[in-house]
């Protein structure tokens, strides 16, 4: 099987991981949910070797995440597992989460069952990295953006760009604190969430 290729994954692993390096020092194990084509975990589970990285997706992408870890194993990387947020089964114990291009991607029914998991399974000081797009005062914060969240809600009308505000709140009905939002590249942020 050809290894699945995105272009915005190759992109922004970088500038990722170096947030992730210091975010995730104190982690023993991490549940990456929505693990897409797996180019984000074959290159962060070696750069953290101190901690377990468990990759998750709808089973339909599990073999493009196979052959990838496949293509670069690590011994503390490990298969996917299927998590559906449409019906999540939280698959083990992890004092961390890290979800990329997901929440503007599902529809916030499914956003606001992503943070009920993390806000119930994982443990006091947990930590929860986000990563994507996400709009500030109910602006975009560029232009193309703002072409991307029509494209994407004409695709499918439950998508789309969500507003910080709505995040903080969802966050703090499910105990979770945001702690750092940091900018990346092609106006993107990674948001790190914390569990009181």
């Amino acid at each position: 099987m050809s290894l699945p290729f995105s272009q915005a994954c190759e992109n922004n692993k970088q500038p990722i991981l170096t947030i992730l390096q210091n975010v995730l020092s104190d982690r023993t194990r991490v549940l990456e949910v929505g693990s897409g084509t797996g180019q984000h975990a074959v290159h962060f589970a070696p750069a953290l070797p101190h901690l377990i990285w468990q990759t998750s997706d709808l089973e339909h992408n599990h073999a493009g995440i196979n052959s990838w870890i496949d293509s670069q194993p690590s011994d503390n990387l490990h298969r996917p597992v299927i998590f559906d947020l449409s019906e999540p089964s939280w698959p083990g114990e992890f004092d961390a989460l890290y979800s990329a291009n997901t929440a503007h991607i599902v529809s916030w029914p499914l956003v606001q069952n992503l943070f009920h998991e993390v806000g119930r399974h994982l443990p006091t000081e947990g930590v929860f990295a986000l990563y994507g797009p996400f709009n500030y005062s109910g602006q975009f914060t560029s232009e193309s953006n703002a072409a991307f969240d029509q494209m994407l809600r004409q695709r499918d009308p439950g998508s789309g760009i969500r507003a910080i505000e709505d995040l903080i709140e969802l966050a703090q009905s499910n105990h979770l604190h945001l702690q750092d939002d940091h900018g990346m590249p092609a106006n993107n942020r990674l948001l790190i969430w914390r569990k009181l």
